[in-house]
């Protein structure tokens, strides 16, 4: 079952081949998880896709209140069966009509549901090897920070990852920065400052990263940076690990030759279920 514009249906193709999302990537999206029948990070999903939709000139409409929202996503999931844990996307799309100058700026919405069975956030003990993307790089602007369906980059770095035998990549912006990896935001630990690039580098203004962002800068004894890093910088790093909502945080063991440990991750894997989960 997906929520068509607040109408459940049994048909996932419910969209056609005139949405502008299929036809332009014209829509924008938010990825959330589910536990125990709550929403985690609402607000910051809510207010992101707000700003989002403002930014690219989608009308708002008087409705999409985070209340009404959440009430659209919790009766998704309870169609599914999958109120105990779930990944949630709900895709904004523009209407019909037009070419690339649309005919109208109203939008229409449908929400999709998945179950997960973790109902915490955990580290897999398993290899974990990356190495650069660059075929393409992100640009250093306003809309690559944003989470719209115009993903080609990390699509076909996907591609690239798997014929590598890659568990992900690591994307590259213009000035051969690196930004973050296909799935997610990038830190870098080097001694005892953990390091994340900043979003004017381009990359995804991340809800795990800007939660992470907070914990980190309440531990004692660890320098909390918002700092390019460059290609040469993973070499000499401690830890580097990945953050998004769904995973939550996944350590990297292993780029190119270096090898790395994964102790702050695990550490901050048990915060962020302290204070979030409620554990």
């Amino acid at each position: 079952m997906v929520n068509s514009n607040g109408f459940l249906v049994d048909n996932t193709e419910i969209l056609g081949t005139s949405n502008r999302g299929f036809l332009y990537g014209d829509a924008v999206f938010e990825t959330m998880r589910i536990r125990n029948g709550t929403v985690l990070f609402l607000e910051d999903h809510y207010f992101r896709l707000m700003a989002t939709m403002r930014i690219v000139r989608m009308e708002i409409p008087m409705n999409f209140t985070m209340k009404y929202l959440e009430a659209q996503i919790l009766s998704t999931i309870q169609a599914n069966h999958c109120e105990n844990g779930a990944r949630v996307r709900i895709t904004v799309y523009r209407n019909n009509g037009g070419f690339y100058l649309p005919d109208t700026n109203t939008v229409g919405f449908v929400i999709q549901a998945i179950p997960l069975e973790q109902d915490e956030y955990v580290i897999q003990a398993l290899p974990y090897e990356v190495d650069l993307y660059k075929d393409f790089h992100i640009a250093k602007h306003l809309l690559s920070t944003l989470k719209t369906t115009n993903k080609m980059i990390h699509i076909t770095g996907s591609v690239f990852a798997k014929e590598n035998d890659l568990q992900n990549c690591l994307i590259l912006n213009e000035e051969k920065n690196v930004v973050e990896a296909l799935q997610g935001n990038i830190f870098m630990l080097m001694g005892k400052t953990l390091i994340t690039p900043p979003i004017s580098d381009g990359c995804l203004n991340g809800v795990m990263r800007k939660n992470l962002l907070e914990i980190a800068k309440g531990m004692e004894q660890l320098e909390v940076l918002e700092n390019s890093i460059s290609p040469f910088d993973l070499q000499k790093a401690d830890e580097l690990f990945i953050t998004n909502v769904i995973q939550g945080i996944q350590p990297i063991t292993k780029y190119r030759k270096k090898e790395y440990k994964t102790e702050l991750a695990k550490l901050l894997v048990q915060k962020i279920n302290d204070k979030f989960l409620g554990n």
